[in-house]
């Protein structure tokens, strides 16, 4: 019979036992504050985005913001010949505009306006409707004239096509011209101002020779506005 080894009692003389490792939580307790804290970033995200876009939709519905109408009403063409010898184009030239300001609420200023005319795309001549020296104010559904005077002479280099297409014009009475308009305006709500908004308008014209022996009449143009 096998003896059975004796209960040892008393110290132990091994190698030493490392103490148990100590479960972390300090990790995963950053993790859940991390989350907490970009989950309540977001929702105030998503709320600050709730309220601009209810004031925006407010100031929409409560003022009604309309942009400004513009109309080409005269045209006054008494010369527009074209020198093919030294490539020159001689002109003479008075639209009149008329500006409608639609809004029930909001006053436009306008403070600076600048015409280019083209003819075959290329640009014959310019014109300072407005400057700061007789910049406006226009109130509120109310319409105001406006003139530019296009005089002189101007190098053109022209194609066949191009001088083709002028004689047409030139035996139609009716010369197919376009009218590019800058804007510098600002609008005004009570006290409010605002910043500078730079529109562009676009006025494709058909403007008749003055005292060319046919009843040929300019109709009022509306120009396209763009923002």
């Amino acid at each position: 019979m096998v003896d059975k080894q004796p209960h040892l009692n008393g110290a132990y003389y091994g190698p030493a036992i490392p103490p148990a490792e100590q479960p972390h939580h300090r990790p995963q307790r950053q993790r859940n504050c991390c989350c907490c804290l970009f989950g309540i970033l977001w929702k105030i995200l998503v709320v600050l985005i709730v309220l601009v876009g209810l004031a925006i939709l407010i100031f929409w519905l409560v003022v009604q913001p309309r942009s400004f109408k513009f109309h080409v009403t005269e045209a006054d063409l008494t010369q527009f010949e074209y020198d093919t010898n030294n490539n020159t184009l001689h002109y003479n030239m008075v639209l009149n505009f008329t500006a409608r300001n639609p809004n029930k609420k909001l006053n436009v200023y306008y403070d600076k306006v600048e015409a280019l005319a083209y003819y075959e795309d290329a640009r014959f001549s310019n014109y300072d409707v407005i400057t700061h020296l007789n910049s406006f104010r226009q109130y509120t559904k109310s319409s105001s004239p406006m003139s530019a005077v296009f005089s002189g002479h101007q190098v053109l280099t022209l194609d066949n096509e191009q001088i083709s297409e002028l004689n047409q014009d030139k035996t139609g009475g009716v010369y197919d011209i376009y009218v590019r308009l800058n804007f510098r305006i600002r609008y005004r709500l009570g006290d409010v101002i605002s910043g500078d908004f730079k529109p562009k308008v676009k006025c494709d014209l058909k403007v008749p020779m003055a005292n060319n022996g046919t009843q040929t009449f300019f109709q009022t143009t509306k120009c396209d506005v763009d923002y």
